[in-house]
């Protein structure tokens, strides 16, 4: 299957789901603020955890969303034992949606791919990287990333 990620440059595809607490979360209601968009295949998982967890101590000013395909109860339950304050949000119905939009989901597995979108005040995706399963991704290039975004 080609891999076909929502392009830089082009306008972020809208989207609203549920962070790990039941709340609805709506991308464009970050406009004026830059955005981490990191979709992961699965809550629990070792690559996964370790990203997560770097996130968790990433110093930006920029508002971090999680994405996967798990359940806001599987979310809920990992962010209260890893410590995670940024919503972690459910892909989980109509399944992959989301995903499907930024063109990282993985139809024969079911689960999204890693990721990563950095969109700017504007909606506007400035920077993507989707990395091959168990590949962890390199939060320094985030960090970079959004030192360019004004």
């Amino acid at each position: 299957m080609t891999l076909h990620p929502a392009a830089v440059g082009a306008v972020a595809p809208d989207f609203e789901l549920q962070d790990q607490h039941g709340t609805p979360v709506r991308l464009s209601g970050f406009r004026g603020g830059k955005v981490v968009l990191v979709f992961y295949p699965l809550a629990f998982s070792g690559v996964c955890q370790s990203e997560l967890a770097a996130l968790r101590d990433l110093d930006t000013d920029a508002q971090i969303l999680t994405v996967s395909v798990d359940s806001l109860f599987t979310h809920r339950a990992w962010a209260d034992q890893e410590g995670y304050g940024f919503p972690l949000l459910s892909d989980f119905w109509p399944h992959g949606q989301v995903a499907r939009a930024y063109g990282v989901f993985d139809d024969a597995k079911g689960i999204a791919r890693r990721g990563t979108f950095i969109i700017d005040g504007e909606g506007v995706i400035r920077w993507s990287v989707v990395n091959p399963a168990g590949t962890a991704r390199d939060v320094a290039a985030y960090v970079e990333a959004l030192a360019d975004i004004s």
